[in-house]
């Protein structure tokens, strides 16, 4: 069953698989293997202190560039394995009004296809509603047909696309 659980050092052999399989498709980003390369995450202190600045992402006084928001930072799990990650963003920037909205997700690929981003979508407006985030801006690229359907079917309204990007308002309290 598809969870949503705050990151954990017991996910640390299967968030590996995670991130590689998401680093060999290109989208490493989104498990910050840009600012944390995969080798540093090897070991067991490497990856604690990756867990540690996940979790402190959420706090209003942690420490951030002035374009960066506090967000939660999540993952999508089953039973043991992690599938995926997610990121909901408490406020928005002008560019993530734009380009990046309030909540981002990835599932590695080998999990695709099995209704997890769409489970895990639910679950994340439920979260989002308890941040006090309503309605919620999910955006996709244009061309990215399976992200464009999760949204739609987890309720988006598609206001308009800018700079490539579909641009979605969802309500969080059918969320819940």
């Amino acid at each position: 069953m598809t969870e949503l659980v705050r990151p954990h050092v017991r996910y640390h052999r299967s968030f590996l698989d995670t991130a590689r399989e998401l680093e060999a498709e290109g989208n490493g980003g989104f498990l910050d293997l840009g600012r944390h390369p995969l080798e540093t995450l090897q070991g067991e202190a490497g990856f604690a202190s990756y867990v540690r600045e996940l979790l402190a992402r959420a706090l209003p006084e942690t420490p951030r560039p002035a374009d960066h928001v506090p967000d939660t930072v999540l993952w999508v799990v089953d039973g043991e394995q992690m599938l995926g990650r997610l990121s909901i963003r408490h406020s928005l920037t002008p560019f993530l009004l734009e380009v990046g909205g309030h909540i981002g997700y990835a599932v590695r690929p080998s999990a695709r296809r099995r209704g997890h981003a769409s489970a895990a979508l639910r679950l994340a407006l439920a979260v989002a509603h308890d941040l006090g985030i309503d309605p919620a801006l999910l955006t996709c690229d244009e061309d990215n047909t399976a992200s464009r359907l999760v949204i739609e079917r987890g309720g988006g309204r598609l206001e308009d696309v800018r700079a490539g990007k579909r641009r979605y308002w969802l309500a969080t309290t059918g969320g819940q």
